[in-house]
């Protein structure tokens, strides 16, 4: 099987559900042709049998154990062979193709929801987007599992339909014409299943949501004391589906009652016809057995018909909801005239980034800080810097809150969000970590080697990660990064920062965590190993205003002073008194320990040589 994840397959048609179905066949079409050959191969080696069979019978009737005899038992074992090779093969392609359509549209839902930004929690319930990965995703993936069996019992009923005119025309007419009014019947319980399942699943959704919500806010609630009352709610929405279930299980009781029954009386009614055609003397004994055998072998078509009916209505359910999904357009989604436009005017590396909103102005290459009496004040710069609006609901949730962001000669808001994404990287003051591999978690962009992520750990200062982590850049992080520390965590968010290599690169507050000898070594490194790159610092700590080329002094929204750490502590004016009201919990100069001694340089060969 194709290693997973596979390449982004591109945008969805939106159009219905079988266009999604079909557009999703068409990025598997190999695999699903294999397939289907195998079902072919397997279904009609199947209905060969019978046929195989009567004619073993009527030659061994005539002539005895001769050699036609021996032959015809050798052709029955090779028909059989055929069909255990084709079935094999053919399961284990109709496995694959179930995952690769259902891993498949996860990925697409999840790289879709990842560029919406809060729009689409603003559309739908948290809930019902897990449910569409959880549930919707493997529903389609059992469409491209059906498939083969279902084209390949078509095929094998054709070729059966050729015998069975040729042999018998009275009981060919029964066999193909009651097997599709069998079908026909059972396909009228098809609409109240596929209601039934759009209502099982709409209330498993709304479970779904009501838990996810309860667990977030459960330190809350038991807070304020309403476990009982939202436990309730839960009690009375698992009732609901519940309910739903049990309506969805009594149709399909039925279908399945249904589908043992109706084909049971078809079969006993081709055997007493033919029955009484042989004793007529219009068919032979063999031709008998082998009309039996076809009866019996056209079950297995119909079952598939019924099972694939079954699978169709809940993926067309999935379907829809996948759509809705879908359907919440990117932040930032451009239209294809805008995005042309905005590619032939993409600013290059050597023009500055300017915030026309506070007078800031970030030269290509600097390094440099931001100081703000209000941390808020500075973090706000800095996220405009990457185009982020404020939260949803604060008191700058407005237009006015992303300002106007030039870079060079393009304002940021014209540029597609992917560009300002892929060459912008803002890095907030709280980490949030994921579960997987370390290595993984790390390389965010797919493209770091082992020593750069070692490298990116040393910037860090994060060895002791390393340690902690058993397997070291191999080994789990847990959810949220629950097994380290605070300071761990917020060096190894730095570390992944780092290895984006961002043209430019905000840092909001990335030492705030640790203690002041780690903090002097992360300063150093990061001084060091962003040389000559654009890197903005949210910061207050002498110990990394000392290594910054430049620090900017934001008082009000706007800049007020500009220089080196230095300059202005030593400045005499307001802004210099404003500046060291902000820094006053260090000293006015950086203490000699936490300089880059020839000492500390020392220690940082010796924790390289280690590594």
């Amino acid at each position: 099987m194709r290693q997973l994840p596979l390449p982004h397959p591109g945008p969805a048609p939106l159009t219905s559900p079988a266009a999604l179905l079909w557009w999703q066949a068409r990025h598997q079409q190999g695999l699903l042709l294999a397939s289907i050959t195998c079902g072919i191969v397997g279904n009609v080696a199947a209905a060969a049998m019978p046929y195989v069979l009567g004619r073993i019978i009527d030659g061994g009737l005539t002539d005895g154990l001769s050699r036609t005899l021996w032959l015809g038992c050798a052709a029955f074992g090779a028909v059989g062979l055929v069909q255990v090779g084709a079935n094999v093969w053919g399961h284990r392609l109709d496995v694959e193709n179930w995952l690769r359509a259902a891993y498949a549209t996860s990925q697409l839902i999840g790289h879709h929801v990842t560029r919406t930004g809060d729009a689409v929690t603003a559309e739908l319930p948290t809930g019902e987007v897990v449910a569409t990965v959880a549930s919707d995703a493997l529903r389609i993936g059992e469409v491209y599992a059906v498939a083969a069996r279902f084209v390949g019992g078509i095929v094998a009923y054709a070729a059966v339909a050729v015998v069975l005119m040729r042999t018998s025309v009275t009981l060919g007419l029964l066999v193909l014409l009651g097997l599709p009014v069998v079908a026909s019947a059972l396909a009228l319980l098809v609409k109240p299943l596929q209601r039934r399942q759009a209502t099982q699943r709409e209330a498993s959704g709304r479970l779904t949501t009501l838990g996810a919500d309860t667990v977030s806010g459960l330190r809350i609630l038991r807070g304020i004391g309403g476990e009982e009352v939202f436990a309730g709610r839960y009690r009375a929405q698992s009732e609901l589906v519940r309910r739903a279930g049990v309506g969805v299980a009594q149709t399909q009781s039925l279908l399945d009652a249904l589908q043992t029954l109706l084909p049971g009386l078809f079969l006993a009614a081709v055997v007493w016809v033919g029955a009484h055609l042989a004793l007529a003397g219009e068919i032979s004994p063999g031709q008998l057995v082998a009309f039996y055998g076809f009866a019996a072998f056209l079950t297995q078509p119909l079952w598939t018909a019924t099972e694939a009916m079954r699978v169709m209505t809940r993926a067309v359910v999935g379907c829809r909801k996948i759509i809705k999904v879908l359907e919440i357009p990117e932040a930032g989604a451009d239209s294809a005239d805008r995005r042309a436009a905005a590619a032939a005017t993409s600013p290059a590396r050597t023009e500055a980034l300017v915030d026309e909103l506070s007078g800031l102005v970030v030269q290509p290459g600097a390094l440099l800080a931001l100081v703000s009496a209000d941390p808020d004040e500075s973090a706000r710069l800095a996220t405009r810097l990457g185009r982020f609006r404020a939260p949803a609901g604060s008191a700058a949730d407005d237009d006015e809150s992303l300002g106007e962001v030039r870079w060079g000669a393009v304002l940021l808001r014209e540029l597609h969000l992917r560009e300002v994404r892929d060459r912008i990287v803002v890095a907030e003051s709280t980490p949030h970590l994921f579960t997987g591999v370390l290595a993984e978690e790390l390389d965010v962009r797919g493209r770091a080697t082992e020593s750069d992520l070692l490298a990116a750990m040393h910037v860090a200062d994060a060895a002791d990660v390393l340690d902690s982590v058993p397997g070291g850049l191999a080994g789990a992080v847990e959810e949220k990064g629950r097994s380290l520390s605070g300071g761990q965590r917020q060096r190894v968010a730095l570390a992944r920062a780092l290895l984006t290599e961002a043209e430019v690169l905000v840092l909001v507050e990335p030492t705030s965590a640790v203690d002041a000898h780690t903090e002097a070594r992360i300063a150093r490194r990061l001084a060091e190993a962003r040389r000559g790159r654009t890197t903005v610092l949210v910061t207050a700590s002498p110990l990394v205003l000392d290594v910054v080329e430049e620090v900017v002094l934001i008082e009000g929204g706007r800049v007020v002073a500009r220089g080196s750490h230095r300059q202005l502590l030593a400045a005499a004016d307001a802004a210099g008194r404003a500046y060291r009201a902000v820094v006053s919990r260090g000293h006015e100069t950086v203490p000699t320990e936490t300089r880059p001694t020839d000492d500390a340089r020392e220690e940082d060969r010796r924790e390289a040589a280690r590594r």
